[in-house]
C-alpha cells in the first residue's frame, strides 16, 4: 500500500517557512522563521516541485523545502535527505527543537504509525543529530558540487570584483570570517545592485572556514560567492533546509571569533552600515 504522505496533495495553502541563516548570525534580528521562501520563479525551467505535508505540523511545501525521513527494513527511522532511499517515507518542516519534543511527547512516533501504517517503529534518540549532520553534509556536497562546476568563486578580491560588476547572485561567509572582511564584501555587494543604503548582506554560515576548505577542496576559504543564477538557487535551496532545521538559536560546534585570517585584515576594512536591522528579504534575494 502506498504511503498517502509520500504522494503529491496540489498546490500548498501555506508554504512552510525557511530559514536564510543560521548559527553565527547572517542577519541580526531575523530568524529562520521569518525568513522567505525559495521563490518558485527560480526553479528550474519545465520543473515543478512537487508537493508534501509535514506529518508533525500538517503544512504543505515544495517537497525540496522538507526533509523525508525513511523506513527502513528493521523498522528504524532514518534520514533521508536526498529523498532516495527506497519504500516507505514521511515528510517533516520542522525544526530540531520541535522535532526533539515531538519525540519525546511520542507525537513523532504516532505521526509515523499513521504514516507508514505498519509494524514497530524505532526511534534512534540521535535521530536529530543525524538530521543535522545528513542536511550539513549534503549542503556542503552542494557547494562541492558548484565549485567543481565553476560557478562558484573564493577569494575577497575575485568576489569583490564580480560583486561590483553587477556578477554576484549569493554571498557566503564563513563563522570565523572577519567583520570588517564581510562589510566590505557585503557593501561591494550593495553596490553592484544597485542597492546602496540597503541592509542587503552576505549569509554567516554555521561552519567555519577550515570546514568549508575541505567541502570545496580549496586552502583557506573564508568567502564564497555564486556566479550563476541557477547555481545560486541550487544552493540556496540546500541552505534553506539545512538552516531552517538548525532553527533560530542552534547548537553549534564552536566557532572562532573575529578571525585573525585574511578577512579580518586592515585591508578588508569596511564602513559599517547604519540604519535598520534587516528584513527577511534581505540576505537571500540577490539569487
Amino acid at each position: 500500500m502506498r504511503n498517502p504522505h509520500d504522494e503529491a496533495l496540489g498546490a500548498p495553502k501555506s508554504p512552510l517557512p525557511h530559514a536564510g541563516g543560521g548559527g553565527g548570525g547572517p542577519v541580526e534580528g531575523a530568524t529562520p522563521q521569518d525568513r522567505p521562501s525559495p521563490d518558485p520563479s527560480r526553479k528550474r525551467e519545465g520543473k515543478e516541485d512537487p508537493i508534501r505535508r509535514c506529518i508533525l505540523t500538517g503544512d504543505r511545501a515544495p517537497r525540496e523545502a522538507l526533509v523525508r525521513l525513511a523506513l527502513s527494513p528493521d523498522g528504524a527511522v532514518l534520514p533521508d535527505v536526498r529523498a532516495k532511499a527506497p519504500g516507505r517515507g514521511a515528510w517533516i518542516g520542522v525544526t530540531r527543537a520541535d522535532l526533539t519534543t515531538a519525540i519525546a511527547k511520542g507525537k513523532l512516533k504516532g505521526a509515523l504509525a499513521r504514516a507508514f501504517k505498519t509494524g514497530p517503529i524505532a526511534i534512534p534518540a540521535d535521530l536529530p543529530e543525524r538530521l543535522v549532520a545528513a542536511l550539513e553534509r549534503a549542503a556542503l556536497d552542494r557547494l562541492g558540487l558548484e565549485s567543481r562546476s565553476g560557478t562558484l568563486l573564493t577569494g575577497s578580491e575575485k568576489i569583490e570584483a564580480a560583486a561590483r560588476s553587477g556578477q554576484l547572485h549569493l554571498l557566503l561567509h564563513a563563522c570565523d570570517a572577519g567583520t570588517d572582511g564581510n562589510r566590505k564584501l557585503d557593501q561591494a555587494w550593495r553596490v553592484g545592485r544597485d542597492e546602496e543604503g540597503s541592509v542587503l548582506r552576505g549569509l554567516v554560515l554555521p561552519v567555519p572556514r577550515t570546514t568549508l576548505a575541505v567541502a570545496l577542496g580549496r586552502q583557506n576559504v573564508v568567502h564564497i560567492g555564486l556566479t550563476e543564477r541557477d547555481a545560486a538557487a541550487r544552493v540556496e535551496e540546500a541552505l534553506h533546509r539545512w538552516l531552517h532545521f538548525l532553527g533560530p538559536d542552534p547548537i553549534l560546534s564552536p566557532c572562532e571569533t573575529a578571525s585573525q585570517g585574511a578577512s579580518a585584515s586592515p585591508h578588508d576594512a569596511g564602513a559599517e552600515i547604519s540604519g535598520p536591522e534587516p528584513d527577511a528579504d534581505t540576505t537571500l534575494r540577490g539569487i
